[in-house]
């Protein structure tokens, strides 16, 4: 199977470079022959990479440690889920996953529209194969080909990273690139709008559920590598500005930007080169995110290679499309300019235009603080860091501006709002706002970025309430049905509207979340079994800790373990039942590493308590069972509201669900407009 999967993606590589010319051509002759050719290459191209990615997979299976990416991230007592989940586990499978899971949302695209848009789908044939080549160049020719064998058979492999071998660290990666490549699709129809001259709405129309989707997946992905983080490094954090998670991020600043953008261009005609530039921003930021996390050209936990020839090839395809797409939009720029313009400074469009400007900014400086170190060092010779303290300073009065649009935006009347629109809609929402910063204040809230987050956040959740409200009690009273349903009706019939607030409260949960930071405590100890300590919750309860005493275990064990150290902590709040914790430090056979930190964790709603196991007083003592090495460093971290963070994504994705759901009436006008007023293709049948 392995042999298959090597020949197949060898066979890939002529089949893409074919559609892909038969795309452009069958766009520029209107040839309908050419044109199914190249639709029918995309299918091919996608079997093939199954094979190919099928082959890998079986080498992992079958420890084939011939294979040097077998070898490099696998070994014998490695669990059988990581090695299934080996495809993505480094550099080399997961660009192939990466061209997979972009063959496979191609192949969709193409079966979707194989009888309507067909003005459209030759260039985004063409498009398509063009980046499938690319991806597929890279990994036979940039020294990245997982088929690539030793000059020798190790008798084993050198084993997955251990902080690796974790479940959200599994799901994290494809879940990012399902973000990436869904975005392929708008970037496609957006370059075939400028090849074929329809600069009206209607790519835009044609993309909405890609780009939602897109957006969906990269949100989710970002919060499964936050989630990672949080449990797996054990150093009490979910977000550190780490290089490859700002890298995540930027794609997804403009990717919202550009959600929110389009809602001007389709209800007033107005940001068309502004909705083309951020759709190729996006794009690119798509191919800059898989380039910074495998050029290994900024070190990071993250980064899983050392390839310069990688970096030139994708450095030089991303200028490639950079040049194209601006050339393309200043040829179609006359058909580009809008149709209306900005009447009021208190509009909805002004409002959507600060969201995006804010975006933008916060994108800027991510990436400037991302890039800056390997520039000065570039320039310098010097190695500068830039930590969380740069982006923070710049990043959280973008974040407050925006949290504010999130309950502004949606509200405000398109063209002019009047002063009775802005009191119908804003005076209830301000004043709870108001009372909710004087009553925090009162109760001993004191921080003032806290402080000011959770009353900008009680402003927009009023805000949202209240258009439920209003629409369900109208509803209610048209109908003449009960609330409960007039409130599933409301949904069901606008399911875009209203999808868009759910995510807008999961939105401002987190940001709730990210606002209770200020208030963590951090305590550290040195136990001996028996010894009772105390730690007081920001919100006024005590937690009571008795360190019960440290387990040994020797030897190689399950997922490599040289030595495992446990140490089991009960726990009580306020004299209530015990409950017990563990917190481990391991030691593992197949990495020269420090001992890795597993912590220990209760979640409540309002809080959790995080305990580190930091050091042991005497290692080799405890290794020889020895009684008196049972003293140990404990750090009890307590941390309010991380769990909003979650349960905010999970709103999140959930509104984006709704808003995505299809609409029965609306699926059937859909594709009336979109048979409409097709063109036929020469040759098609």
């Amino acid at each position: 199977m392995t042999i298959l999967g090597e020949f197949a993606l060898w066979i890939s590589l002529p089949v893409a470079a074919w559609g892909m010319a038969l795309g452009y051509a069958g766009g520029r002759t209107q040839r309908g022959d050419l044109v199914l050719s190249a639709e029918r290459s995309i299918y091919a191209v996608f079997g093939l990479l199954i094979l190919a990615s099928a082959g890998v997979s079986a080498a992992f299976l079958g420890d084939k440690f011939e294979y040097w990416y077998v070898a490099s991230y696998s070994n014998r007592d490695l669990e059988l889920f990581y090695k299934v989940t080996g495809l993505w586990a480094g550099q080399r499978g997961s660009l192939l996953f990466w061209a997979l899971l972009l063959g496979l949302f191609s192949s969709i695209c193409v079966f979707t529209n194989r009888n309507k848009n067909r003005s459209f789908m030759p260039y985004v044939a063409g498009v398509l194969q063009t980046i499938l080549l690319f991806f597929i160049v890279v990994l036979l020719f940039a020294d990245v080909n997982p088929f690539e064998r030793l000059d020798f058979v190790p008798a084993d492999g050198q084993g997955l990273n251990p902080q690796l071998q974790n479940y959200w660290m599994t799901i994290h990666p494809p879940t990012l690139y399902l973000g990436f490549t869904a975005f392929t699709i708008p970037f496609a129809f957006a370059v075939a709008a400028l090849l074929n001259g329809r600069l009206d709405a209607r790519w835009i129309q044609l993309t909405r559920r890609w780009i939602l989707t897109s957006w969906l997946f990269l949100s989710v992905g970002i919060v499964f590598g936050m989630r990672w983080a949080y449990e797996e490094l054990g150093w009490g954090g979910y977000w550190f500005w780490d290089p490859v998670e700002n890298a995540s991020l930027l794609p997804w600043l403009t990717a919202t930007a550009f959600l929110h953008s389009i809602q001007i261009q389709e209800n007033r005609g107005m940001l068309k080169v502004w909705n083309m530039s951020l759709v190729l921003m996006t794009f690119l930021l798509t191919i800059f995110a898989t380039f910074l996390t495998r050029s290994g050209l900024i070190e990071s936990v993250h980064s899983f290679a050392q390839e310069l020839k990688i970096a030139y090839i994708f450095l030089s395809f991303m200028g490639s499309v950079l040049a194209a797409c601006v050339v393309l939009i200043l040829y179609r720029l006359p058909q580009l300019r809008s149709e209306n313009q900005i009447e009021s400074f208190f509009s909805r469009e002004s409002a959507f235009l600060f969201n995006n400007l804010l975006l933008l900014g916060a994108a800027f400086s991510v990436m400037w603080g991302t890039m800056f170190p390997l520039i000065s060092e570039g320039f310098t010779g010097q190695q500068i860091s830039v930590g969380p303290p740069f982006f923070e300073k710049v990043n959280f009065p973008i974040g407050l501006f925006l949290l504010t649009l999130v309950g502004v935006g949606p509200v405000i009347a398109w063209r002019r709002a009047t002063k009775r629109n802005l009191q119908k809609n804003f005076s209830v929402p301000v004043i709870v706002g108001a009372v909710t910063a004087v009553s925090l204040w009162m109760l001993g809230a004191r921080h003032e970025l806290a402080l000011v987050t959770w009353s900008i956040s009680a402003f927009v959740l009023t805000v949202i309430v209240t258009e439920f409200w209003k629409g369900t009690k109208a509803r209610a009273r048209i109908e003449g049905e009960g609330y409960v349903l007039a409130f599933f009706h409301l949904i069901t019939r606008n399911r875009r509207r209203w999808g868009g607030y759910m995510v807008h409260v999961g939105f401002v949960m987190m940001c709730i979340a990210f606002a209770g930071a200020a208030y963590n405590t951090d305590n550290r100890f040195n136990v001996q079994p028996g010894d009772v300590v105390e730690v007081a919750s920001p919100f006024g309860h005590t937690y009571s800790l008795t360190y019960e005493g440290l387990s040994m275990s020797i030897g190689r064990g399950q997922r490599n373990l040289l030595w495992q150290a446990i140490a089991t902590v009960s726990v009580s709040q306020d004299g209530g039942p015990a409950q017990i914790l563990t917190t481990e430090k391991r030691q593992y056979t197949n990495r020269d590493t420090q001992p890795m930190t597993e912590v220990g964790i209760r979640s409540i709603v309002r809080e959790d308590l995080y305990l580190i196991l930091s050091a042991l007083n005497d290692t080799n003592g405890a290794l020889r069972a020895d009684p008196g090495a049972q003293g140990i460093d404990l750090q009890v971290l307590i941390k309010p509201l991380v769990g909003w963070i979650w349960f905010g994504c999970l709103m999140l994705a959930i509104g984006t669900i709704v808003a995505l759901w299809p609409s029965v009436d609306r699926t059937r006008a859909a594709t009336r407009v979109a048979t409409a007023g097709e063109p036929a293709l020469a040759g098609a049948d």
